[in-house]
């Protein structure tokens, strides 16, 4: 089951694109976070969504605001992957342990052994404030995203 809005955000440290470690911990008093899980780089709802994300950045990654996507690719697939489609914001490896992160927040599916498309707005103080979780081949409506963190 997906974590609730206003649990407490799990932490996590995962290596983005670039072999850099992020964490949720890292924004923590200065950004809102959207936590996006995918299940996976290169498919088609995904790049659809992901390359959505890019086209709207100043929405998403701002003073305010920083978008974090997640998936269980290996980072080198996703370098390869924000190179190809020009995504510019981090994509973050939920490799190994495999499926840790995705499994903290609730959206890890087993029997696929991916990420479903889950999608969290975290305030500055780590409280999750919004959440929807959608199956592996159904996208989200970024609009959504908008006005939850609107609200905050």
């Amino acid at each position: 089951m997906a974590i609730e809005p206003g649990a407490k955000a799990p932490d996590f440290q995962l290596r983005n694109q670039h072999g850099q470690t992020v964490s949720l911990a890292d924004h923590r008093g200065e950004k809102n976070v959207v936590l996006l899980f995918y299940p996976f780089a290169f498919t088609g709802v995904c790049t659809g969504e992901l390359c959505a994300l890019r086209d709207e950045l100043p929405t998403f990654v701002n003073d305010d605001v920083q978008l974090l996507a997640v998936s269980c690719d290996s980072p080198f697939t996703l370098r390869v992957f924000a190179e190809q489609e020009g995504l510019d914001y981090p994509l973050l490896s939920d490799f190994w342990p495999h499926g840790e992160t995705a499994r903290a927040y609730g959206v890890f599916d087993e029997e696929k052994g991916c990420a479903v498309r889950g999608t969290f707005v975290i305030d500055k103080e780590g409280v999750v404030r919004w959440s929807v979780v959608n199956g592996l081949p159904d996208a989200r409506d970024l609009n959504e995203y908008v006005t939850a963190l609107n609200g905050l």
